[in-house]
């Protein structure tokens, strides 16, 4: 899986610290510093304060003993190898049910640089096993709740986030539209999704746009930051209609149970339409406002009831 990292990349970001390493490799500072004496597992550049930095090549590094230990392997054993060995190691113990982890490395490598060829050909090797969906919910879904983690941590920038997201988006984009060609075999209801006002997360709601349509449904994607004035017209688009909303970060905590209840009169006044919606700010909403509305705690929740 790294086979594509021993190529001259642009490394944007070239040096690490001890506790970038701990975010990227779910490895304890301490552990680290451990492995560092005892095995001389790592050689990090020290500052002009005597502080460690890593290089690109360390956390490579790191990243592959990592996988090694978790698949079994002691770390004196592992110490012992060269980092040729090490990547041998680790391409011979990769299989169908542990390539996920490998990839979520390769994928966090190829942000980290910016690097394309890396992602791309990352995604190619886990399509020739593994359907979208499959790709989706066992390396996306756990890679985008890391790097929302690496975020709020400061270990990468907001460059680095846009970079991967909008690559899985593409992806997203293009297996939509494979889905559309396909007439609807379900035809009882229709979907309508949409993100409120200045809300602009919008992969989650991609992704249940897949699902929808994967299902049989028909389903019209509006997209991030919609009115609610322009929505009432959507209810000629099919006799029952079921609006769809992800609220990541908007509406505020402070407005959202007002919002909801604008939604029924707004776009409700001439047929009632169930809503759904998902996301961390209905946390914040009483579950009481009206029957229309149904609230779930996550996607796959969404999903199992399509």
């Amino acid at each position: 899986m790294f086979n594509y990292l021993n190529k001259k990349v642009n490394n944007i970001k070239q040096n690490f610290s001890i506790k970038d390493l701990e975010n990227l490799c779910g490895v304890k500072a301490h552990t680290i510093r451990i492995w560092e004496k005892r095995y001389n597992l790592l050689s990090p550049n020290r500052t002009e304060t005597n502080i460690r930095t890593y290089s690109l090549k360390s956390l490579q590094k790191l990243l592959n003993v990592t996988y090694l230990v978790n698949s079994g392997y002691k770390i004196s054993r592992v110490s012992k190898l060269n980092n040729e060995e090490i990547d041998e190691y680790v391409r011979r113990i990769v299989s169908d049910t542990s390539t996920k982890n490998q990839a979520i490395n390769s994928l966090k490598i190829a942000m980290l640089n910016y690097d394309l060829q890396l992602f791309l050909g990352t995604y190619e090797q886990l399509a020739e096993k593994r359907t979208f969906r499959q790709i989706f919910t066992d390396v996306f879904i756990p890679l985008l709740t890391e790097i929302g983690l690496l975020w709020q941590t400061n270990t990468i920038s907001p460059s680095h986030e846009h970079f991967i997201t909008n690559l899985i988006k593409q992806k997203l984009l293009i297996n939509i539209e494979k889905l559309q060609y396909s007439k609807a075999s379900q035809t009882d209801k229709a979907f309508i999704l949409f993100l409120p006002e200045n809300e602009i997360h919008e992969l989650g709601l991609l992704y249940i746009n897949y699902e929808i349509l994967l299902k049989g449904y028909k389903a019209i994607y509006l997209g991030p930051s919609i009115p609610l004035d322009s929505l009432p017209n959507m209810l000629t688009f099919h006799e029952n209609t079921t609006f769809l909303s992800y609220f990541t970060v908007r509406p505020e905590k402070d407005k959202i149970e007002d919002y909801v209840q604008k939604f029924n009169e707004v776009v409700c006044t001439k047929r009632e339409s169930e809503f759904w919606m998902l996301g961390k700010q209905t946390m914040h909403i009483s579950k009481t406002s009206a029957p229309n509305h149904r609230y779930f705690s996550s996607i796959t929740d969404l999903i199992k009831e399509l």
